[in-house]
């Protein structure tokens, strides 16, 4: 069964969560700050995480990157904190989604769901990374001749749209945030052109998506970021 960590300091919030994962057959652990939740990942890791930014003894943000030095699980935000300033900053650390409160519990965990999922994909599809190339239906990435390939044609890419599939295709199944994808392909002082983006995308869709339209494969997160699902 599917482990969740739910790191929150609300305890009438923290034990509707867990009441209603349980009833859904998780295994539910729960944390009130930071410091426990660390101590109980390390003890028994978690398949995913929800993580409170507002916690009692430190910012729900600095418990992501440090739990990434050992864990891949998905990170789910759940905060009254709705400014995009902080959705950027969790994204940034290592987050793979944002919710902001009050929420729906039915959307809650529809997205832990797809959460767990993209995971289980992505591992699937690791092999497929680790060896240079990442595969799908409609086209292949080899990451070291730095070359596309559709089923029927070989596709050519800007050095820029090149750059940015790169960065989406070693990730996948996570959200990437606007500000990472544009500092790392265009440079720190391009962090608010998300025009870029845009275009860029359009592009890169138009060369591998069989309906750009209704992309299936670079998927865009509004108002925070893109994701490639494998």
């Amino acid at each position: 069964m599917t482990r969740v960590l739910v790191v929150e300091d609300d305890a009438q919030l923290a034990r509707a969560l867990v009441i209603n994962l349980q009833a859904r057959h998780y295994v539910v652990d729960a944390a009130p700050d930071g410091a426990t939740a660390l101590a109980l990942a390390v003890g028994e890791p978690p398949d995913v995480l929800i993580v409170d930014l507002g916690l009692p003894d430190m910012d729900g943000v600095d418990i992501i990157p440090v739990l990434r030095r050992w864990s891949r699980a998905p990170v789910l935000v759940l905060s009254a904190r709705s400014g995009s300033e902080d959705k950027i900053r969790a994204l940034d650390a290592g987050a793979d989604d944002y919710m902001t409160k009050p929420f729906s519990m039915d959307e809650l965990l529809a997205r832990l769901r797809a959460a767990t999922r993209r995971t289980a994909e992505a591992a699937v599809a690791s092999p497929a990374v680790d060896a240079g190339r990442v595969v799908t239906a409609e086209f292949t990435v080899d990451l070291a001749a730095k070359k596309v390939k559709r089923v029927d044609r070989d596709v050519r890419l800007t050095p820029t749209e090149w750059h940015l599939l790169e960065i989406l295709v070693c990730n996948p199944g996570r959200l990437v945030s606007q500000r990472r994808l544009l500092q790392e392909v265009w440079g720190p002082s391009y962090s608010t052109k998300t025009n870029y983006l845009r275009v860029y995308m359009a592009q890169l869709r138009r060369k591998l998506e069989v309906d750009p339209s209704h992309p299936r494969y670079l998927i865009t997160e509004p108002g925070m970021g893109y994701r490639f699902e494998p």
